[in-house]
């Protein structure tokens, strides 16, 4: 379950706590091969073993791998058979998050104040126990196919969820450092973005934090506009993108393209130790973007002093941003799965409550670069 130390009030006075919302518990990925999805993470990012679930378990239908690092806990899900709702989901999206679950003191309260409020429901709650205790889940949708789990756990002392078993693997490696959720963007269609924002104001009693239009992030050929949504306690940050006109095709209308309507574009994890972190998940095989050289050249003219080397952050590329109360660092992952869809951020805040605006242009340039070589520009 994710935590972050405690957010300026003044950004998130405008947001409610009535569910109230803890924390991410865990994300849910419907991907095409569990096992081996579980073992890339576990290889490349340094996540643990934790549970599984599949005919070994009872389950008779899908069969899910659940990793762990820190407070962020991973699951991934395939079908066993053809002809199924999962299978569906993969054929037309890829591999992707299908669930964002969000801890909470009280799923079934946390679902009524939702619906009455005006949500989907995708679960109505449920609980399930075992052995170990009992755990409520209720769920609603929201963009795209995406839906979010509410999460009651208080009377459950068990692995990770009832079904599941303890996964013991003789292949496990080192952490790499990465610590909890800090936030996670959406792609919704051009129009849809405000849309989104109002749900998530109405129904879940988020705040809109930030925004940044298309002067804010844009190259001379793409741009896109953003805004983010945060819970009061700041635990829970959902920043959504739409595309802009621009004259070629930006990142999220090749992400909408390619996953084939609305969904998570990336995750961004945070760390205590970005350097460290990025130099171990490079030599272990996962690919970064890069910025040109350049941006380096006036980098502390442009935030101020920092604490870390310049010199340990141009190999690695990792970009700088200060805002008000402090600095960023952060850097972003090529895409992680066949489509150029889902990718990853590393993120370590050094009192910095943005997002990297400072360095949208560079993102920008870097991620045509990528689209440029895939012809999708």
């Amino acid at each position: 379950m994710s935590t972050i130390v405690s957010p300026l009030p003044k950004l998130y006075e405008n947001a409610s706590d009535f569910m109230p919302l803890l924390g991410t518990d865990y994300l849910e990925f419907y991907v095409s091969n569990s096992k081996q999805t579980a073992h890339f993470y576990k290889s490349t990012m340094g996540f643990k073993s934790l549970a599984h679930s599949g005919l070994e378990t009872g389950n008779r239908e899908t069969e899910s791998y659940v990793v762990v690092q820190d407070k962020i806990v991973l699951v991934f899900t395939s079908p066993l058979r053809s002809g199924t709702d999962i299978g569906r989901h993969i054929d037309k999206h890829g591999d992707g998050v299908k669930v964002i679950a969000l801890w909470v003191p009280d799923a079934k309260k946390a679902y009524e104040e939702a619906m009455k409020r005006g949500a989907k429901s995708y679960l109505e709650p449920v609980e399930e126990s075992d052995d170990h205790g009992k755990v409520i889940r209720a769920g609603i949708y929201t963009y795209g196919e995406v839906v979010h789990i509410f999460v009651e756990r208080k009377e459950y002392n068990g692995i990770f969820l009832p079904g599941f078993k303890k996964w013991d693997s003789h292949f496990e490696t080192e952490s790499v450092g990465l610590k909890y959720v800090d936030h996670m963007v959406g792609n919704v269609d051009l129009g849809m973005m405000n849309e989104y924002v109002k749900f998530y104001e109405e129904v879940m009693g988020f705040a809109n934090i930030l925004s940044f239009d298309d002067n804010d992030i844009s190259t001379e050929f793409t741009a896109l506009m953003s805004k983010v949504m945060s819970n009061g306690n700041g635990r829970i940050k959902f920043p959504i993108n739409e595309p802009a006109e621009g004259k070629k095709k930006s990142q999220v209308d090749e992400y909408l393209e390619f996953y084939e309507g609305e969904g998570v574009q990336h995750v961004a994890m945070a760390t205590d130790d970005i350097v460290r972190t990025v130099t171990q998940m490079r030599d272990r095989g996962i690919e970064f973007l890069r910025v040109p050289d350049t941006y380096y050249d006036d980098l502390l003219d442009r935030v101020g002093e920092i604490q870390e080397d310049i010199e340990a952050l141009k190999p690695l590329g990792i970009l700088v941003d200060r805002d008000e109360e402090g600095y960023l660092l952060q850097i972003f992952t090529k895409t992680v799965q066949a489509r150029p869809t889902m990718f990853f951020e590393i993120i370590q805040r050094r009192g910095a409550t943005s997002f990297g605006k400072g360095n949208f242009k560079a993102l920008f340039v870097a991620l045509e670069k990528e689209q440029e070589l895939r012809g999708t520009l």
